[in-house]
């Protein structure tokens, strides 16, 4: 019995470090100094589609080196850089850049944040203008029923 749950372990491990991503080809510079500074100056503006909180410049996802590759490739090709955020967003989706554009798609991304803190805000003010309700004195005929009542309640009391 062991064995058979030694052998399952083995072959688990190895069929998890097959399925493993495959490490990615190291990064290949440009030749020309100002097209790979542009390309490293885009690196940074653009979001790695796997770690989402990384730019491609800094993740070690397999896809961030095909998208730096992707960039380096229609730089050399001669593509200006709007060109190639332009190509990212329609493969990838807005999502894409750090800096997605103000477009009616995007608006709750940009505005949404002020939104809400203006809808917060406009409900403490609100609520601190309510008025309180205000307190009614009690007719001649109710303070006569409430010493009544109290008068009853003082003799129990006491007795």
């Amino acid at each position: 019995m062991r064995r058979l749950a030694a052998l399952a372990g083995a072959l688990a491990l190895a069929a998890g470090a097959a399925m493993a991503e495959p490490p990615p080809a190291p990064d290949r510079p440009l030749p020309d100094a100002a097209q790979e500074a542009r390309a490293r100056a885009l690196f940074g503006d653009i979001r790695c589609v796997v770690c989402q909180h990384e730019s491609i410049a800094d993740s070690p996802a397999g896809i961030a080196a095909d998208m730096r590759r992707l960039v380096r490739e229609e730089i050399a090709a001669g593509k200006s850089d709007q060109a190639v955020r332009q190509d990212l967003v329609r493969r990838y989706g807005d999502y894409v850049l750090f800096q997605p554009p103000v477009r009616a798609g995007t608006w709750l991304l940009w505005f949404g944040p002020f939104a809400l803190v203006l809808g917060a805000g406009a409900v403490f003010v609100w609520r601190a203008r309510r008025r309180r309700a205000e307190i009614i004195p009690l007719t001649d005929e109710e303070e006569r029923a409430l010493a009544e009542l109290t008068a009853g309640s003082d003799e129990a009391e006491r007795g």
